[in-house]
């Protein structure tokens, strides 16, 4: 006998007890006829409120479940593709990294040598400007040292001279050298 029953029968009243004064029933293995009533209502209301307002709540609890599982796949593939994607790009990164090294040092071994070249030629217009300038410097510093040189020259002859005229002339001849200076100066004006 299930607790059920028995307590719907002690309720009433009615509890079937055999000669040792325990409760028995009528089959063993089927329950009473009132059990089976009670207990198949009630077993219909249960699974009726389950039906009705929990499997509504498990289907959805395992849609969201499985939308959850689905949406964490798809990330984690979207994860996977984008990093393939970023390795992939690194790599031929990495090959561009050795092709752009050998185009810059291309690209510098050219502006080198250009830089080389017209450093040269700037350097021979200098070389050249400079052997100009430094002949014509020479050249103005030969005349004008040629020119010093004539007046020092001319300078030291008058000085020479007069010492040798005043040591050479007498008095008398002297004073005929100014007399006829001054009177060519007078007749000239």
């Amino acid at each position: 006998m299930s607790l059920l029953s028995v307590a719907i029968k002690m309720a009433e009243g009615e509890i079937p007890r055999d000669s040792g004064g325990q409760i028995t029933t009528k089959h063993w293995f089927l329950p009473e006829t009132y059990e089976i009533i009670y207990g198949g209502l009630a077993s219909v209301i249960i699974f009726g409120a389950l039906y009705k307002f929990a499997l509504p709540m498990m289907k959805k609890s395992l849609a969201d479940r499985t939308a959850r599982i689905q949406k964490e796949l798809d990330d984690g593939h979207n994860a996977r593709t984008t990093a393939e994607a970023e390795a992939a790009q690194i790599r031929s990164a990495k090959g561009d990294i050795d092709g752009e090294r050998a185009r810059l040092l291309a690209d510098a071994d050219t502006q080198a040598a250009q830089l080389l070249t017209e450093g040269r030629a700037r350097l021979a217009t200098e070389v050249t400007d400079a052997e100009a300038k430094a002949d014509a410097d020479i050249a103005q510093l030969a005349s004008r040292s040629g020119d010093e040189l004539r007046g020092e020259i001319a300078r030291l002859s008058a000085g020479a001279a007069d010492r040798l005229v005043l040591q050479q002339l007498d008095p008398a001849t002297h004073n005929d050298l100014i007399e006829s200076f001054i009177a060519k100066v007078g007749a000239s004006k």
